[in-house]
């Protein structure tokens, strides 16, 4: 059997090839999946995806058609999925449920610190030979107060590093997380975490509840010299109105590893084309924002987790089992336990 991956990184198709040599024959492809794209996969009954892949009710069909089965998508989130056309058309949908969290909070790290002590102008300036340290002024970590917006898997190690830092410790989500209580995380509501946070931290997924959770009002709440970390969905920000704050001279830093549009646009050379996202465009122009293409999760140590999950997706899916990364078919409820 032969399986198609698409969207397939150059680093990341090594790892691919390696683990899947001997059990399946593999064939990779830079091409993400979309309406445009979805004939390329015509006879695969597996295919692999990744997360910038347009899978809505229109592309699934055509899967559908062309006889695929099993969609193993090589990442955590699948808002990119409609689970629902999914279920309708008789697919299996399987996603990888956990992979190194250390390398997105370690990253939402980077971002901050980048931010804080002005790294990008710094090396920018001595590239051209200027040493001079005006408007590199940065402040310590230490004693200042980070808010963790989601203390899942990845908030839970960037809250970790927080309170290395020596941080106050604010966390907002569904059910505190007794490891970070133990750290000395108070948990608040939403609008008091982004009153008094020096640095907010974005680790929730992007659900219906929490599109747009930073828009217009939360950006308002925020301290005028707050550093602002996205490395999640870039859904979870309104940029229209993050456009707005950043004009009107508030927020010290943002750094976004995520970008609501940026689908075809982010793993994309763009560099000889005129850009028409006026938004992106205008973020790219403040000296205060810092903005990667979502490489968050690209180390070494991820992808080969992301990679053998996506192996035991397809085991799974051959052997007729759900696996912790199936997300359609859904596995029913358990039973409860007899009185």
């Amino acid at each position: 059997m032969e399986i198609l991956a698409t969207g397939v990184q150059k680093d990341e198709r090594a790892l691919l090839e390696r683990d899947f040599a001997g059990r399946y024959q593999l064939r990779c492809l830079e091409t993400f999946l979309t309406i445009d794209t979805v004939p390329l996969a015509a006879g695969y009954e597996i295919i692999s995806t990744s997360v910038n892949a347009q899978l809505d009710a229109d592309v699934l069909e055509v899967l559908a058609e062309g006889g695929t089965k099993l969609i193993a998508q090589r990442s955590t989130g699948f808002n990119n999925i409609d689970l629902d056309a999914a279920e309708r058309l008789g697919l299996t949908v399987a996603r990888v449920a956990y992979y190194s969290p250390y390398s997105v909070a370690e990253f939402a790290w980077t971002l901050a610190t980048a931010l804080n002590r002005r790294i990008v102008r710094a090396a920018t300036r001595t590239r051209d030979f200027d040493f001079r340290l005006d408007g590199l002024l940065g402040r310590d970590f230490r004693g200042r107060t980070v808010g963790v917006v989601g203390t899942g898997k990845i908030g839970a190690a960037f809250t970790r590093i927080a309170h290395g830092f020596g941080m106050k410790l604010l966390g907002w989500d569904v059910a505190p997380d007794p490891a970070c209580v133990e750290l000395g995380m108070e948990y608040v509501e939403l609008d008091v975490l982004l009153t008094e946070s020096d640095l907010i931290s974005l680790h929730v997924p992007l659900l219906p509840d929490t599109h747009h959770l930073v828009g217009a009002h939360a950006l308002a709440r925020m301290k005028d010299d707050a550093i602002l970390i996205n490395s999640s969905r870039g859904g979870l920000i309104d940029s229209a109105a993050l456009v707005e704050t950043l004009r009107a001279g508030r927020l010290d830093g943002v750094g976004l590893d995520v970008y609501e549009e940026e689908a075809g646009v982010f793993f994309f050379d763009k560099s000889l084309e005129i850009m028409t996202d006026d938004t992106l465009a205008r973020l790219l122009t403040f000296s205060n924002v810092l903005i990667t293409s979502h490489q968050a999760y690209y180390t070494v140590d991820a992808l080969d987790q992301i990679v053998a999950a996506t192996l035991s997706n397809v085991d799974d899916f051959l052997a007729g089992r759900a696996g912790a990364g199936t997300l359609v078919p859904k596995r029913p409820a358990s039973p409860a336990p007899a009185p």
